[in-house]
């Protein structure tokens, strides 16, 4: 797991080494164990590499590296879990390694088999592969999206790295906000990929391989698609029964542990006490594991948002070792420190306790496995059951229902089950898409209200489902389940939820993997009929039969909690002064692009207890903390002293 970077420039200009290493320096938290450098004899191209120690630990294995003969260069962040197949069949074959890494293997894979190399890697991966003898530069990342790459490309120039603030370091590229993006950050949390929060700067979408010639010349290859069965296409063969397909699944499944298993560094597990990280803890007990160090984290003053008593259970299930971290109110003010990881405003809120628990815990183990991925495969997520029950729920009961519910008053919290029965009856009569939408969005109807008149009159008319715009015409002819896990898996999963483990775990030199986003058991938890993932209100039905042995009861019978942050008390208390001191204040820098009666009238109605709105205006924290750091940036001074 590293931090990776590199320029090509396509006018002639020499590559310079100092900026080179200040973009490569940048990302010292990614690899904080060594870095390399290499720029080829031509001049026009460079490739930096920040690393972290997991498999050879020796310099043998240091990068950037390169082939015998040293033609090809490459750099990459992640780790490739079958290379050892790869390497045997590439010693067969003549190739000679000097190292034992995994990248390596990629080199020669390369070698051997071209541009086609990429379609035989397993992992996760982001990647930058230099080949002097073609004179091209080949970028890649993995199927779901775990390790990111940006870049800039304009007319004289290449430059990519793992995180944009490495591209700030290159004088030529600037940092130029891109308000048309803004409105999709209030809607979902994110800025939808392959866009990025500033012009000119975009995400290299997962599956994706960019081949780049001198002149600039760029070709696009989309290698990997994840596939749902089709109403109109019966399968060839007859579904699997309940029994076989749960057998299938454990055995998919206890292959992409045991494979996440392969390193030279102390490994352990995150174990929030949900079925997912419980199962892939109890695996790795199964493969010799144990004692596995596990590490939870919970909250203080909310015990709905407070899992520790089930990874307590799950601890003592498999004899692990288990670490316990609390986060306070205070927690907050890491709200910098994430802005600056992130690159940008971070919508989720979950990032504190992930960053919190990523921190504590690299310093005991430098990897770690966890659940990520299990709610994307088995229909985890408590919306895909009412996305799919609403289907059949005739309009004029859901109108009714809404009204009612309407009339019971205000939820405590975000979590009580009268704010979740209101959400979804008030929008049961509108299309699937939509409506799921809407339950998953911060602001949804009153994002018109929310922006600035100049801002929405520049970012024209807000397409609230633009996020998914791409994949509509992939999704006609799936059923409604399959249609929600699709458009999780290209939006939500790469967007949200692979972005704040990546950046949370990286930001303090951890390696995160995860066995549930294995290719083999991806592919065929997709194949699956509906039923055998979803039944009423029974989610991941195939996953908890594979794995029932592993289940303690407790964990078994609970539902879905989710990883949340108790954000609206804290914002009526420890907090409140925090939150009106940046959104309330004369000087807040959000009013050029926010209405701000709109937005002080969500604070009001969040402190009066009119509405809980600690979502929202979390992100509208985030937003205004990015505005403000944004100055810094663009002189140059990157806000390093906020880190840590």
């Amino acid at each position: 797991m590293c931090g990776i970077c590199g320029e090509m420039t396509f006018d002639g200009e020499p590559v310079q080494r100092a900026v080179m290493e200040a973009m490569r320096d940048t990302l010292a938290h990614r690899g904080p164990d060594d870095s390399g450098l290499h720029v080829d004899p031509g001049g026009t191209v460079g490739l930096g590499f920040r690393r972290l120690r997991i498999v050879d630990l020796s310099p043998a294995a240091n990068q950037p590296i390169a082939n015998e003969d040293g033609t090809i260069w490459l750099v990459m962040n992640g780790e490739i879990y079958n290379f050892r197949e790869l390497r045997r069949r590439l010693e067969s074959r003549g190739h000679r390694f000097r190292s034992k890494s995994d990248a390596e293997t990629i080199v020669h894979l390369y070698e051997e088999d071209g541009g086609s190399f990429v379609d035989e890697i397993e992992g996760m991966f982001a990647l930058a592969l230099w080949d002097g003898r073609r004179r091209r530069m080949v970028l890649a990342r993995d199927r779901a999206g775990k390790k990111p790459l940006f870049l800039l490309r304009d007319s004289r120039r290449l430059v990519f790295a793992s995180e944009i603030k490495a591209l700030f370091r290159h004088p030529d590229v600037p940092i130029d906000a891109d308000p048309t993006v803004f409105p999709h950050y209030f809607l979902h949390g994110y800025a939808p990929n392959p866009r990025t929060f500033y012009r000119g700067i975009e995400q290299i979408e997962p599956a994706v391989v960019l081949t780049i010639t001198p002149d600039g010349t760029t070709t696009r290859r989309e290698y990997w698609r994840l596939e749902y069965p089709r109403k109109d296409q019966p399968s060839r063969e007859d579904p699997p029964t309940a029994a076989e397909a749960a057998l299938r699944v454990r055995a998919l499944l206890t292959e992409a542990v045991e494979r996440r298993l392969i390193a030279d560094v102390p490994l352990g597990a995150f174990l929030s006490g949900g079925i997912d990280s419980t199962i892939v803890v109890g695996l790795m007990t199964e493969l010799g594991a144990a004692p596995v160090k596990t590490f939870s984290i919970g909250f203080e003053g909310d015990p709905k948002f407070d899992e520790t008593h089930y990874a307590r259970i799950a601890a003592r299930r498999f004899g692990a070792e288990h670490t316990e971290f609390r986060v306070a109110p205070r927690a907050v003010e890491l709200m910098d420190t994430l802005v600056w990881h992130y690159d940008g405003p971070c919508g989720d809120s979950s990032a504190v306790p992930t960053y919190v628990v990523s921190k504590l815990t690299a310093e005991r183990v430098t990897v770690v496995l966890t659940g990520d991925g299990g709610d994307e495969l088995f229909a985890g997520y408590l919306r895909f059951a009412a996305g799919v029950a609403a289907e059949h729920v005739p309009r004029r009961v859901g109108r009714v229902v809404g009204a009612l519910l309407a009339t019971m008053g205000t939820a405590r919290t975000e979590r009580h089950w009268l704010a979740r029965a209101r959400r979804h009856a008030t929008s049961v009569a509108l299309p699937l898409h939509e409506r799921v939408t809407r339950w998953n969005s911060l602001f949804f109807d009153d994002i018109d209200c929310l922006l600035h008149p100049d801002l929405a009159a520049a970012a024209g008319p807000v397409d609230r489902l633009g996020h998914i715009s791409g994949e509509r015409p992939r999704m006609e002819g799936l059923t409604p389940l399959s249609q929600l896990l699709h458009a999780n898996f290209r939006s939500y999963l790469v967007d949200d939820l692979l972005v704040k483990t990546d950046r949370c775990s990286m930001a303090n030199g951890l390696e995160a993997r995860s066995p549930f986003l294995d290719r083999a058991l991806v592919e065929y938890a997709a194949s699956l009929p509906d039923g055998l993932k979803l039944r009423g209100w029974q989610t991941k039905r195939v996953l908890r039969k594979a794995c029932a042995d592993l289940l303690p009861p407790e964990i078994a019978a609970r539902g879905k909690m989710g990883f949340g942050v108790p954000l609206d008390g804290w914002f009526r208390s420890t907090l409140k002064a925090y939150l009106e001191d940046n959104l309330l204040a004369g000087d807040a820098r959000y009013p050029q692009y926010l209405s701000r009666p709109e937005v002080e009238r969500v604070v009001g109605a969040h402190i009066s207890r009119r509405a809980n709105l600690g979502q929202q205006l979390w992100a509208l924290l985030s937003f205004e903390r990015w505005l403000r750091l944004l100055p810094e940036w663009a002189t140059g001074r990157a806000a390093l002293a906020v880190v840590g």
